[in-house]
């Protein structure tokens, strides 16, 4: 991999600032990973925390609702902030809280010890992913979607890991072994030091204006711009809704249904975060390429079939499907990310915040509604219900056509 400081020599070129800086995205991506790999330890420990804190499905829903609505709240205002004030080395602070949070759930011994950690984790979260998505977007070069997708899929693939993981470490030897995975956060903070180098030169280098800058105009009315904004909100809603119901109860779903160990659920539960990494790499590059309004219709409607089965097919095929829904799915967020920012020019970090900050409460949202459902009828009539959300889909049908005019300035 290159260093960051040939990234820095090159950078200085006004004319090679405009390239797609390969470096930095893979960088801000495997930053990701270890972001989302640590974050991936709540959900994956919740078979773990179950059983010691005889918790019900409430409960379990209480802490992704806690843990992800306060990873939402921040993020917009925090994007709004960081566009006006760019701050390089708040990505070094988000990783503190995650670590500083994933410590307290290693020793947690009450419930609301827990609602603590998660919490700090959360927090983290919604410092990270805006100034983190925007030096995916200024390292982008123009390839926005492709940038925009090895962003994600480093935060997927760490999503995906995260429960093999704890399969691995934690489920055998008990929850104090959460512990291990700070050092994940510990090689973090030493990545994104180095990134936040890049992006301060960055930074310096526009202001004294030897980076060629680009000024984007939207041939759309206000009113359609805010209706195209609630359009893809209400596509992230239904995604996101969905995917919670995967990443928060498949394992429950899978060791109630067939029988399967706390082991052999999670490596299902890795197979489809897998696939969902699989997908995001794939819809970025064919938004760019094909237009993003196409990738989004057949990314969400396109999972609805295979949604619609999963909750009366076998344990064969439940695996099947659920690779197939992973890589269908997941290859629309970053099209529908890029397509906002394409929306609200100069705005990077107010709608990446805006967008992760929704997508993390609607899983949060989802998740407390999910498990309250699931003590009320039963985990297999939530997979019945949540396999009609991608029919949502149809809504794209009503966003527009951008055709984008640039002008150097």
């Amino acid at each position: 991999m290159h260093t960051l400081s040939d990234t820095e020599e090159k950078i200085s070129n006004p004319v090679l600032a405009q390239k797609t800086v390969y470096s930095i995205l893979f960088s801000i991506a495997f930053a990701h990973l270890l972001n989302d790999l640590m974050q991936s330890v709540i959900p994956a420990s919740y078979p773990i925390l179950k059983d010691n804190f005889n918790l019900n499905f409430t409960q379990i829903g209480l802490i992704t609702f806690v843990y992800q609505l306060t990873a939402s709240l921040l993020q917009p205002f925090i994007g709004f902030y960081t566009d006006n004030k760019p701050k390089p080395y708040s990505l070094v602070i988000g990783m503190l809280f995650t670590i500083s949070g994933l410590a307290l759930l290693a020793f947690a011994n009450h419930f609301w010890m827990i609602l603590a950690a998660v919490s700090l984790v959360g927090i983290g979260s919604s410092i990270f992913h805006p100034e983190a998505s925007r030096v995916a977007f200024l390292g982008s070069g123009g390839k926005r979607g492709l940038a925009q997708s090895i962003f994600q899929l480093g935060g997927n693939t760490g999503s995906a890991i995260g429960p093999l993981l704890v399969a691995v470490i934690v489920a055998p030897f008990g929850q104090f072994y959460i512990i291990w995975f700070i050092l994940a956060g510990f090689i973090g903070i030493w990545v994104l030091a180095k990134i936040a180098v890049w992006y301060q030169d960055h930074l310096s280098l526009r202001a004294s204006k030897k980076i060629v800058t680009e000024e984007e105009f939207v041939p759309l009315s206000k009113r359609k711009i805010k209706i195209s904004i609630g359009i893809l909100l209400l596509l992230i809603f239904s995604k996101f809704f969905y995917m919670t119901s995967m990443s928060s109860y498949f394992t429950f779903y899978l060791m109630h249904k067939f029988g399967l160990s706390i082991q052999d659920s999670q490596f299902h539960l890795f197979l489809f975060l897998a696939s969902v990494a699989a997908g995001t790499l794939i819809g970025g590059p064919l938004g760019d390429r094909f237009g993003r309004k196409y990738i989004i219709w057949v990314s969400i409607l396109g999972a609805a079939p295979f949604t619609l089965l999963l909750p009366y097919a076998d344990l064969f095929w439940t695996g099947v499907l659920s690779v197939i829904i992973g890589v269908v799915i997941a290859s629309a967020f970053s099209a529908i990310l890029v397509f906002a920012q394409e929306l609200m020019p100069g705005k990077v970090g107010m709608i990446s915040g805006l967008f992760f900050g929704f997508a993390f409460g609607m899983g949060g949202l989802g998740s407390a509604f999910l498990g309250y459902l699931a003590d009320k009828t039963s985990i297999e009539y939530v997979y019945q219900i949540s396999s009609y959300l991608p029919l949502i889909g149809i809504f794209t049908y009503f966003l527009p056509n951008i055709k984008k005019k640039v002008i150097s300035t």
